[in-house]
Order: C-alpha cells, then structure tokens, then sequence
C-alpha cells in the first residue's frame, strides 16, 4: 500500500534500531516484576504486589496504548475515508 508516495505496508520499516531498544526496555521491565514476586511472603506481600503491578502495568500498557498509537493519525495511514 502507499500513501503520499510512501510505502506504509510494514510500518515498523527502518526502525530496527528504535525497535529492539523498546523490546530491550519493555522486556526488562516484565523480568523485573517477576523478579518482584520472588520477594513474596505472608508477612511481606504489600510491597512485592504492588511493584510487579505497576511494573507490569508499564511492560504492557505502555507498548500498547502509547506506542501503537501511530496508526490513528489518519494522514499516516493508506486507507483514508
């Protein structure tokens, strides 16, 4: 497909570089919460809970909701309406 005279089939094209230093990050912090979870116990689980919620919260929701956002702008995709 192409749009303005670019070619937007595979639109992580060009970005090797952009992409693996964002896989590098995201997956980092996905072992970092279940590295929190090792710090479990019964009289310590506030802590370890908390913190692999938010880590994991930020490894998928940040990959998700921000960064696939790029194919709402509607001047970036081929398919116009």
């Amino acid at each position: 497909m192409y749009s303005n005279g670019k070619n937007v089939a595979h639109s992580g094209q060009g970005h090797l570089t952009g992409n693996i230093v964002a896989l590098v990050v995201f997956m980092v912090l996905f072992i970092g919460a279940i590295y929190s979870l090792s710090y479990w116990t019964l009289e310590n689980a506030w802590l370890p809970g908390i913190s692999c919620f938010v880590l994991l919260i930020l490894s998928f929701g940040i990959p998700q909701h921000i960064l696939g956002m790029s194919d709402r702008n509607p001047t970036k995709t081929a398919h116009q309406d």
